[in-house]
């Protein structure tokens, strides 16, 4: 007999599945720490329990994943298969099955997670430089005569502006400079174009702006490249990107961030209206105080005549009411001339106003409109002429192809009582009524003698 070559064991050193398992997965908890895996999701499973169940792979292999109810309050997106994301994840095994998994315990996306952990290093880099210091901010001019707008010349956001501007502030002029506002080489791009805007100095203040988007669409602004021009630019900058929620490092880097497009140009441009007020209440208050000044002239000369007049002769207090009198009329002079230049100042305004008043498009507008209704009119007159003489036409050919046209020629229809056609003698017999219908009416008729093909043959 053979005999086995293994030495028998003793009881206690034979171990069961269950402990196999359980040691293999407190060597792997222990093993490994918290780790950050980046994978694609496959094989997704979303059971009643709440949990989730995946795969995550990569090119040449993959891992089975759990990610169970509660580690998902924080789960900001709907994980899909297919989707490339980044996990923080404990190794792990599930001894029911003797499986090696991930319990996952964080998830975003791959691309989102990378660009925002290099979003937050730029932006902890750059501050630790100063480049965001308040100290820095350089103030924006009250009423600047250009507005340099660097952004994509065909967006959205150049149209915000530009009717924004017209609206608030028509007589500041505007110098675009086009740029890319997303894709590669944009953000270097935007940075030599804010060099050119600022080495050219045509204008006062500058708009850096483009419309809303995602974070990756918005990525040109947070380069470090346009970051460190906005700060090299001698002339102050606003940063107006995205939407109110979004939040760039060129927003961070400007002089003024406003939330939206439509906002920087709002930051930038004083209310027509409210300038206009403001004048005349300056207006107003030099008039006041010019009043007053003569008033207290005119005292202070009253009250020196009263005490010269005790010690010196009448002459000098002539001398002295004629250089009042001189300076009267050289302070009326005065006063006319600064209000004439006022009036003029603010009639100039009111006529620019006038002329970007939305009442002169309006008539523009409401004379196309007639020219374009009196068109119709005629194209539509046009139009059912010629749909006449068709129908006419069509009218002729039916009337060619009718069996009524037949009948005109001496022909009947002839028809039984229930309306059917009479095409055959196989249908009659002597003594069925009939009905014909002619050209003109209809006769009744009793049928004396029926004839069959067969039978006339």
């Amino acid at each position: 007999m053979s005999r086995s070559l293994l030495q028998p064991p003793e009881p206690a050193q034979i171990w069961t599945v269950s402990r196999l398992n359980r040691e293999a997965r407190f060597a792997l908890e222990q093993g490994f720490p918290a780790l950050w895996i980046e994978g694609e999701i496959s094989n997704l499973a979303r059971p009643a329990s709440g949990h989730l169940y995946f795969s995550l792979k990569d090119e040449s292999a993959q891992v089975r994943c759990a990610m169970f109810r509660p580690q998902q309050r924080n789960l900001g997106f709907r994980p899909e298969n297919g989707e490339k994301v980044l996990v923080r994840a404990r190794v792990g095994l599930y001894e029911a099955r003797g499986e090696f998994q991930l319990k996952v315990e964080a998830m975003e996306p791959a691309g989102v997670g990378a660009l925002q952990r290099a979003f937050e290093a730029l932006k902890q880099k750059l501050a630790a430089e100063g480049l965001f210091d308040e100290a820095i901010k350089r103030p924006l001019p009250a009423m600047p005569r250009r507005i340099g707008v660097v952004t994509s010349p065909t967006g959205a956001a150049i149209r915000d502006i530009i009717t924004t501007l017209g609206r608030r502030y028509p007589m500041g002029e505007v110098i675009v400079y086009p740029v890319p506002v997303q894709g590669d080489g944009a953000a270097e791009k935007i940075a030599a174009m804010l060099s050119t805007a600022g080495r050219r100095e045509e204008c006062d203040v500058i708009l850096l702006a483009r419309g809303g988007g995602s974070l990756e669409d918005l990525w040109s602004f947070n380069e470090e490249v346009v970051a460190r021009a906005i700060r090299a630019c001698p002339i102050p900058v606003v940063a107006g990107v995205g939407h109110e929620v979004d939040f760039t490092i060129a927003d961070l880097a400007a002089d003024y961030r406003a939330p939206t497009p439509t906002g920087a140009a709002e930051a930038v441009s004083p209310d027509s209206t409210e300038w206009v007020q403001w004048l005349r209440q300056r207006e107003q208050r030099l008039e006041r105080a010019i009043n007053a000044r003569l008033q207290q002239s005119r005292e202070r000369v009253t009250t020196l005549q009263r005490r010269l007049s005790l010690r010196h002769p009448g002459q000098y207090l002539q001398q002295q009411a004629q250089r009042l009198d001189e300076l009267e009329r050289r302070a009326g002079r005065i006063i006319r001339r600064r209000l004439n230049d006022e009036y003029r100042r603010l009639n100039h305004l009111r006529e620019r106003l006038q002329l970007a008043s939305p009442a002169v498009g309006l008539d523009r507008s409401k004379q196309r409109l007639q020219e374009l209704r009196q068109r119709m009119i005629r194209a539509m007159e046009r139009r059912c002429g010629q749909q006449r003489q068709k129908l006419g036409a069509l009218a002729r050919t039916l009337h060619t192809v009718s069996p009524l046209a037949t009948l005109e020629r001496g022909y009947a229809i002839v028809e039984s009582p229930d309306g059917g056609i009479i095409r055959n003698a196989d249908q009659l017999m002597a003594g069925d009524e009939i009905r014909a219908r002619l050209a003109r009416g209809r006769v009744s008729a009793h049928v004396i003698e029926v004839q069959r093909e067969d039978e006339s043959q």
